[in-house]
């Protein structure tokens, strides 16, 4: 289908579609889309931004779609069409669209919209814009009129978050425990673990000391002192403190408090939360009207260091039964005790605003099942009585405690002391009715408990003597009497200390419990009247006093009395730095003068001695000096800046500061001058034959007033004169100069012109008019789309237009495999960046290249694009089926797959297939082949061992990639599970080494996954010069210098999850025999000789060593074995034969062989010859018969395991005895596992390799016609 049926059939539509962004919202407009085209997409969505107050806030965009669409941006409130402050570009390398917004202020927050639009479709993105304006707010005085205007001048310094916490990891502390104990006192370490569910914190002190440490070393460095740190705690008034006594080294430092790392702006009145408050170097931190959300994990900083950390938690409980009112008899105990709703580890207790620890005077103790705590004041006195509180989460509960005198102590009481125990009985009363309404006469103690006007507190109810030991007893609430006597009036609340500023209104006010009751005011002990500048006022209970006008003469102590009762407060007149508002507006207008002149501001103020007057630029304070002259008088100062030049432009900020607080005023130095250069370099536009044209930038610094016009000279190459052009507007820095001559070169001046003059000059380097430049190479064709009849091109303009206008295009194509490149636009240069060629064949495949043209000609012909061929689209392929995975390694996986289905006009014809894996720590998937496959397997390669991976295939055609199909769990890298085995069949089992040689022992297994392989020697770990190398289909054991103490059974373990395999082998190291000592020959029985010798040295460091013995004689002349395998010193060699000589030769013999021989004397006997005469003797019969019997018996033998054992014994008899061998009472003459031999009378049994199995009893019987005899002996088998 051609791609002008495709336009006819589309069908103008509006429907949403899915984007692959979350979050973008898509609009099709066409359905269906033609081939090659698409709707806009993004290919990066707009993000938030959070932006400081005055900085500048960017949001990027990275677009799609085809034809490229358009980029509009917007916002829910408002236009973004302000030059100044709204800039919007385009990013061609980095191909992202930006907004940028230029000094951010709060009314910028907003929504922004990012549109992105062309034919098919739209695209709509949306991001937030949060503006934030500062750290700490000020105090705002409802007197100060302007107070707010001149706030919003001041420069703020913002620190919006605070590094993040490491998170928690499973088995490791919880960081924010770290942090809670660096500021914690060691008291509360214990309760501090306790809720992060430690117990035992004794191994965490040495990493805690170090912490600390540094911790106090960071803060040394903005913090003098920091003494009396205290945790966040809930007080009865329902307000939460934590604070601290610190000294700053500078006390302009800026403190921080953040809440979860986000910082949190406080004030300074009461009305603010949270609040700090600050007198001296103590620092508290109030919060009130506590909610849920209060929660959090607060820090203080002082600039960048940590002073404070606390974890303020707001469980969800109630109080199920609450503490009631106890009265108590002196030295008795009190109980309080409530109930909460959910278990807690502990509460807060307090009376009045002091919180209460357990010790010698309380006893606060907790239920196991952390529902019921008690509180138990031990020997109550009177100083107990009063108000205590329970305090779990932000809920409290409150009771009284009343402490009454042992009537068989206090003696003597008189009524008005009676009655005054009784006001005081119902005052705490009244306090437990009015909490939350005041300080309940605070101001001047407690309501009564002072004289008329001393000032000194007094014993309510005496000293009385008391005699006789008191019994302990406890109390529980309530016991508060139903009856109570009419105690006259009372206050409900009442006064409280006020401060107030010069010129301020300020009010004391007080609650009474009678409307009817009238009341006296005192300043200082002075009677107050209407006429002493002080207005007051009784309304009904009310009691108030008015000073409109405050002044320093109305600082004072105010007392207020009603029948007999007294309540007073402290009236503090602070007097803080004031600018008068009309002084600030003119001060704060910017100061405009020319260079060289000089600047002057003056401010005049009022407030308290002393002042501390300071004066900044650009914040940097100044100092007097040559061109700086500050005067400074009691309600004035003024700064003169002297020749001030263009870099003295900025903002200049005088900081007026006294004891109760300090004021900035801002102005701003303009200082004009004229502008600086243009800036370069100068761009050449065009360079025709007639014409030539450049551009440059407006100079760096415009001097401060608008640039009005450029000044243009001109300078022929080889000429001297300079000739002025004229002047053009300042607007457009770009200047065509078309009275020229072809073929010559000029230069050009530039100047820039302002209200204040002329700048100095930019030159131009040497322009030739009318030389023939052509234009470079543009990119190489992009194919936009493929059809059977028709190819749509787009390509880039080059970078070098060769110094005039680009007025063309030509294209040429090339049909593959073929040299003849054809052009393609015969009637004339293309003038548009795309082409659609339709001069094509039906499946044959074209390159294309194209040309710029310009004034001069044609330039060089770009790099040709991909090959294309002339087809219809098609779509791309469905998912593969069947995916599996046929087999895995530790470096490889083998997958296969069947070709997916056709769908027609839905899913065509796979071509190739992709494979993708991504690691599953990561978020990106890697394509292992860049050349799409033909064939349905695919093994993947470089794989690391065990790791683990997603695997997916994409199936392809050149319509594009069709929907990933992968597996629904990741795959390891490994083989399929296989129990370790040891695949070396020829594996020795002994291995002899000499001493001081390498031992390398290689052992071969296989399994899946790797293994555990471990090595050890005589069943304990190898020592630590024994080299053990391991890989993954074996393991070798290196010992490079052997000695004789490396002897022994070594065993390799190989485990995995299947099962476990072990292997040993014996390794015997040991040296070349040393010879045995000399040899002794014996003769006891004729014809036999018995040789005796010393042991050879290495005897008893070789267990396995023996000795063999052979013999020569005069007659054969050859050395014969005669003995071998002996493990004693001795033994007795027969036929010894009459008339000749025989030499004996003695072997040492271990696993490395023999050693030298050690020789014996020569042994001969004499054969006497005489003269051969012949006796016939008498015949007579003789009888030569002798029964069995032993010449050498059996005897014991130990024998070491997997060794020869030879067992001999020489025995007679005639006829010759015969001969047979038993084992445990078993015979062995017909066992084959013995070899057993009788050569004349030395009878022999030869075990070949002994084990624990011939443990046992051997015996030799012998017998015969004439009797039987027998010789037996015990074989012990050693390990």
């Amino acid at each position: 289908m051609s791609s002008t049926a495709n336009q006819s059939s589309q069908v103008p539509v509006g429907f949403n579609k899915r984007s692959r962004v979350p979050g973008v919202t898509i609009t099709q407009f066409v359905d269906p889309l033609p081939a090659g085209k698409s709707t806009p997409d993004f290919a990066r969505k707009t993000m938030n931004v959070t932006a400081q107050e005055g900085k500048k806030a960017v949001f990027k965009a990275m677009v799609s779609g085809e034809p490229a669409p358009t980029v509009t941006w917007g916002r829910n409130k408002g236009e973004v069409e302000d030059p100044q402050i709204y800039k919007i570009k385009y990013d061609e390398r980095a191909r992202e669209h930006i907004l940028e917004i230029h000094k951010v202020k709060p009314i910028h927050a907003d929504t922004y919209k990012c549109f992105v639009t062309n034919e098919y479709g739209k695209a709509v993105s949306t991001a937030t814009l949060t503006v934030l304006t500062g750290g700490m707010k000020k105090n705002n005085h409802a007197a100060n009129g302007q107070a707010q205007d001149f706030r919003s001048m001041l420069k703020k310094t913002v620190v919006t978050r605070k590094k993040q916490l490491p998170p928690k990891k499973e088995g490791e502390i919880d960081p924010k425990l770290w942090e809670l104990l660096l500021s914690a006192p060691k008291k509360d370490y214990e309760k501090i673990c306790l809720d992060f569910g430690v117990t035992d914190f004794r191994w965490m002190l040495k990493r805690l000391n170090q912490m600390k440490k540094e911790r106090e070393e960071e803060q040394a460095k903005v913090v003098e002192n920091l003494d009396n740190v205290k945790q966040i705690e809930v007080k009865p008034n329902g307000r939460a403190e934590f604070g601290f006594d610190m000294k700053l080294l500078d006390p302009n430092s800026a403190i921080h408090l953040y809440k979860d790392g986000t910082m949190v702006p406080y004030g300074y009145d009461e009305n603010s939360k949270p609040c700090l408050k600050k007198e001296g170097t103590k620092y508290v931190f109030t919060m009130k009207d506590l909610q849920p959300e209060d929660a959090g994990f607060y820090q203080v900083d002082v600039e960048d260091a940590n002073v404070l950390t606390t974890d303020f938690q707001v469980p969800n409980v109630e109080f199920t039964t609450k503490i009631k009112d106890v009265k108590a008899v002196e030295s008795e105990d009190a109980i309080f005790e409530c109930v909460l709703s959910t278990p807690l580890n502990r509460i807060t207790w307090s009376k009045g605003n002091s919180s209460l620890e357990h010790g010698d005077k309380y006893e606060i103790t907790v239920s196991e099942d952390k529902l019921t705590h008690m509180l138990r004041v031990k020997d109550c006195g009177m100083d107990d009585t009063g108000a205590y509180y329970a305090i779990a989460g932000i809920n409290s509960s409150s009771a009284s405690l009343t402490v009454e005198a042992d009537p068989n102590r206090r003696k003597g009481k008189t009524g008005d002391q009676d009655g005054l125990s009784k006001a005081a009985l119902q005052k705490e009363k009244d306090d437990l009715d009015t909490k939350g309404d005041g300080k309940d006469g605070s101001g001047d103690g407690t309501d009564g408990d002072k004289s008329d006007g001393d000032g000194k507190n007094k014993n309510l109810l005496g000293d009385g003597d008391g005699d006789g030991k008191k019994k302990k007893r406890s109390r529980t609430g309530p016991l508060v009497p139903d009856t109570v006597v009419d105690r006259g009036v009372q206050f409900v609340s009442g006064l409280s200390d006020t401060a107030a500023n010069v010129g301020e209104r300020a009010e004391l006010s007080c609650k009474l419990s009678s409307d009817t009751s009238e009341g006296r005011w005192y300043k200082n002990g002075k009677l107050l009247t209407n006429g002493d500048g002080v207005t007051i006022i009784k309304d009904g209970a009310c009691h108030r006093l008015i000073i409109d006008c405050c002044n320093k003469d109305d600082a004072a102590v105010y007392r207020f009395e009603a029948e007999g009762r007294k309540s007073e407060a402290t009236l503090n007149v602070e007097d803080p730095p004031h600018i008068d508002p009309d002084a600030l507006g003119k001060f704060t207008k910017p100061v405009i003068i020319k260079a060289g002149e000089n600047a002057e501001w003056k401010l005049p103020f009022s407030g308290g001695a002393p002042m501390t007057i300071q004066w900044y630029k650009d914040d940097e304070e100044l100092q007097p000096g040559l061109n700086v002259k500050i005067d400074i008088s009691d309600t004035e100062s003024q700064l003169r800046l002297m020749k001030c030049q263009r870099k003295d432009c900025g903002e200049v900020k005088i900081k007026i500061k006294n004891e109760y607080g300090t004021r900035e005023a801002i102005s701003k130095l303009i200082v004009l001058d004229k502008p600086t250069p243009p800036q370069g370099p100068v761009d050449i536009m065009e360079s025709a034959v007639t014409s030539v044209e450049f551009k440059w930038k407006p100079p760096k610094d415009s001097g401060g007033c608008p640039i009005t016009n450029y000044i243009i000279e001109r300078q022929q190459v080889g000429r001297n004169k300079w000739s002025n052009l004229g002047e053009i507007p300042g607007s457009n820095p770009s200047y065509k100069d078309s009275d020229v001559d072809p073929g010559r070169r000029y230069c050009y001046r530039i100047r820039a012109k302002n209200a204040e003059g002329i700048s100095d000059y930019l030159q131009t380097e040497d322009i030739a008019a009318g030389v023939l430049r052509y234009p470079g190479v543009p990119a190489a064709p992009k194919v936009v789309s493929a059809f059977k009849d028709c190819i749509n091109l787009s390509w880039c303009p080059p970078c070098d237009t060769g110094g005039t206008k680009i007025v063309g295009y030509n294209l040429e194509k090339n049909k593959k495999g073929t040299n003849y490149w054809s052009l393609i636009n015969q009637n004339g240069p293309i003038t548009d960046t795309k082409y659609a060629v339709k001069d094509v064949f039906e499946g044959a495949a074209y390159e294309f290249r194209v040309s710029a043209i310009n004034l001069s000609g044609t330039g060089d012909p770009s790099i040709p694009c991909d090959t294309v061929i002339a087809r219809d689209p098609m779509k791309p392929p469905g998912k593969v089926i069947d995916l599996k995975l046929t087999s895995s390694t530790y470096t490889t996986f083998s997958l296969a797959w069947t070709k997916p289905k056709e769908v027609q006009g839905v899913e065509d014809e796979a071509q190739g297939y992709h494979v993708e894996i991504r690691p599953i720590e990561s978020l990106e998937w890697t394509r292992c082949n860049a050349i799409p496959i033909t064939i349905t397997s695919y093994t993947v390669l470089g794989l690391k061992a065990m790791a683990s991976y997603w695997v997916r295939v994409i199936a392809t055609n050149y319509g594009g990639d069709g929907e990933p199909q992968g597996f629904d769990n990741y795959i390891i890298a490994m083989p399929p599970p296989v129990k370790p085995k040891f695949t070396d069949h020829k594996m020795k089992t002994f291995v002899v080494v000499k001493s001081g040689n390498t031992v390398r022992l290689n052992i071969n297994f296989e399994a899946s996954p790797l293994p555990e392989i471990s090595w050890v020697k005589d069943g304990i770990p190898v020592p630590k010069h024994v080299t053990i190398t391991n890989h993954d289909k074996g393991s070798q054991l290196l010992i490079p210098t052997s000695e004789r103490s490396d002897s022994g059974i070594y065993t390799i373990t190989v485990r995995n999850m299947v099962g476990q395999e072990s292997f040993s082998i014996e390794i015997r190291v040991t040296d070349d025999p040393r010879p045995p000592g000399p040899v002794e020959l014996n003769q006891n029985i004729p014809g036999t000789v018995t040789l005796c010798w010393a042991s050879s040295p290495d005897e008893k460091r070789d267990d396995r060593l023996h000795y063999m013995v052979s013999k020569r004689d005069s007659f054969k002349r050859t050395w014969r074995t005669v003995a071998d395998n002996l493990f004693n010193n001795k033994f007795t060699v027969v036929n010894i034969l009459p008339g000749r000589e025989y030499y004996f030769r003695v072997f040492a013999k271990n696993d490395m062989g023999l050693s030298p021989p050690s020789e014996s004397p020569v042994f001969g006997t004499k054969k006497e010859k005489g003269q051969f005469k012949v006796n016939m003797p008498e015949m007579k019969s003789l009888d030569f018969e002798a029964p069995p019997s032993f010449i050498v018996p059996l005897k014991r033998r130990t024998a070491p395991q997997g060794y020869e054992c030879y067992m001999s014994c020489a025995v007679r008899g005639n006829p010759a005895p015969r001969v047979t061998w038993y084992r445990n009472n078993i015979s062995l003459n017909t066992n084959t596992n013995y070899h057993i031999t009788n050569v004349c009378g030395v009878c022999s049994l030869l075990i070949l390799r002994v084990g624990p199995r011939d443990n046992g009893e051997y015996k030799v019987v012998i017998d015969s016609k004439l009797g039987t005899a027998e010789s037996s002996m015990s074989l012990n088998v050693r390990e």
